[in-house]
């Protein structure tokens, strides 16, 4: 029996102000909706780091800017965005790098609860959602990709990577017609 988790990448308040998009946060909630009605458990992942970032190399092009700063961040820009925010007993997963493998304790997480089935969403489809299908689908998870429940800048890069990348390793699925198994167990 295949057990599933609904997991939320980087749906941060300073992510989300990056990418303006009226529609995607409704769309997001009603995923998660879905998913906790079925019973599916819902798992956030986000990017963090320590006071002064000393996890963050100046080599590295993406976080490498941020390198001996003083502060870890705003802890108001790191947070969950109010519309898809962890609830209560949501398991939160702080990553140090772009897929939310990597540097963070998801894949012990679930394994212990016995989940093979990932059903990704967040922001954005280039960085995160890319990153963690490349690295979910080598430790052999099964995965699903709810497409409209991903975002990403560049429209025509969502567009390729949800219709011609992604279903070489992924179901992909709009938020609408996801139909989470109630049977997790």
């Amino acid at each position: 029996m295949s057990s599933s988790a609904l997991l939320v990448m980087d749906v941060q308040n300073a992510v989300v102000h990056r990418y303006p998009d009226p529609d995607y946060l409704p769309r997001l909630g009603a995923a998660i909706a879905t998913a906790r009605a079925a019973g599916v458990p819902v798992i956030f992942a986000g990017v963090g780091f320590r006071p002064g970032f000393p996890e963050v190399s100046p080599r590295n092009r993406m976080f490498g800017a941020m390198a001996g700063r003083a502060t870890g961040g705003d802890d108001r820009a790191m947070a969950f965005h109010a519309d898809a925010a962890p609830a209560e007993g949501d398991p939160i997963v702080i990553k140090r790098r772009v897929s939310a493998f990597a540097g963070s304790d998801l894949d012990m997480l679930l394994r212990v609860q016995g989940i093979d089935h990932l059903v990704l969403t967040g922001i954005a489809t280039s960085g995160v959602v890319l990153s963690t299908l490349r690295q979910a689908a080598d430790l052999d998870f099964r995965l699903t990709v709810l497409s409209d429940g991903c975002l990403d800048a560049d429209p025509e890069v969502h567009r390729v990577l949800t219709e011609k990348i992604f279903p070489a390793q992924a179901d992909v699925l709009t938020v609408a017609a996801w139909e989470p198994k109630v049977s997790n167990g």
